[in-house]
């Protein structure tokens, strides 16, 4: 049977699927995290409390309820769009480094990639420890919106999955450029200025992009936060209309699946060796 279709597990000896091939990489990254989660809680949680904090609580305490907030508070307008926000933060700190020192400093693709698992299943789960670290990432965040009264309804646990689903837009072109990286990351500096801290600041995660000037519009509407943050605050406020979801989930999967298959073919190209 091809190689693909099966691998051997080399601790067992037993045949296991490309499946679950893929599990056994997150399994990995699930060893280290539990040894080195206090070094990523600012980054992956910290981060999005802190804005809601101090925009939520503190600027949000000079904000009145209006039309512009759909009569909530400041704090329960901005809390789903930095749910979303925090996602993209996440794809952006796990999608660069991690992979880039995969390949060239820890090089542990390389070490995975000379048993049985294929690069394609290296791909795999890689995206699939990412969905997760987000997934568990936003939770939290979630945990403490709601214990400062940022959240409004149940259906923000469908918030977290528009979530996920934004920061995975993300995920895909990230993943697929550092691939491509072979200097000592220095380009990834550029992603988190120039791209992910004024996508947070100007993708309507804070405030409607109606507010900017119509020159910039079209700017936000190409962010996958954009569309991350209708979801989730159109979803948690009960605004969202069923054609414009569509239009923004299809949007988000396009995104993703054109960077993860680019990502897929640079994986295979740096790994084949």
């Amino acid at each position: 049977m091809a190689a693909e279709t099966i691998t051997q597990a080399r601790s067992t000896g037993r045949a296991v699927s490309p499946w679950q091939a893929s599990m056994l990489v997150i399994e990995g990254h699930w060893a280290w995290y539990r040894r080195n989660w206090k070094a990523t809680v600012m980054s992956s949680v910290g981060i999005p409390v802190l804005y809601l904090i101090a925009m939520g609580l503190g600027f949000g305490s000079q904000v009145h309820s209006t039309s512009f907030t759909g009569g909530l508070t400041y704090l329960q307008y901005i809390a789903p769009g930095l749910l979303a926000a925090g996602a993209i933060q996440n794809a952006a700190g796990e999608g660069t480094f991690p992979i880039l020192s995969g390949f060239k400093w820890q090089k542990n693709f390389i070490g995975i990639t000379n048993t049985p698992i294929t690069p394609g299943q290296l791909v795999r789960a890689t995206f699939l420890w990412i969905a997760l670290r987000m997934l568990f990432s936003g939770a939290v965040y979630l945990l403490i919106a709601a214990a400062v009264g940022a959240l409004t309804s149940p259906m923000v646990l469908v918030s977290l999955l528009f979530a996920v689903l934004c920061g995975m837009g993300f995920a895909g072109p990230v993943v697929a450029f550092a691939a491509a990286v072979n200097d000592e990351g220095v380009k990834f500096n550029l992603i988190f200025r120039f791209i992910v801290v004024p996508m947070t600041l100007f993708s309507g995660a804070m405030f409607p992009i109606a507010q900017l000037p119509a020159w910039v519009r079209p700017v936000a509407w190409i962010t996958p936060l954009w569309h991350g943050t209708e979801l989730s605050r159109g979803i948690e406020l009960g605004t969202l209309g069923l054609w414009p979801a569509v239009g923004h989930i299809a949007y988000l999967l396009v995104l993703f699946a054109v960077g993860a298959v680019i990502a897929r073919a640079r994986f295979r190209s740096r790994l084949a060796g």
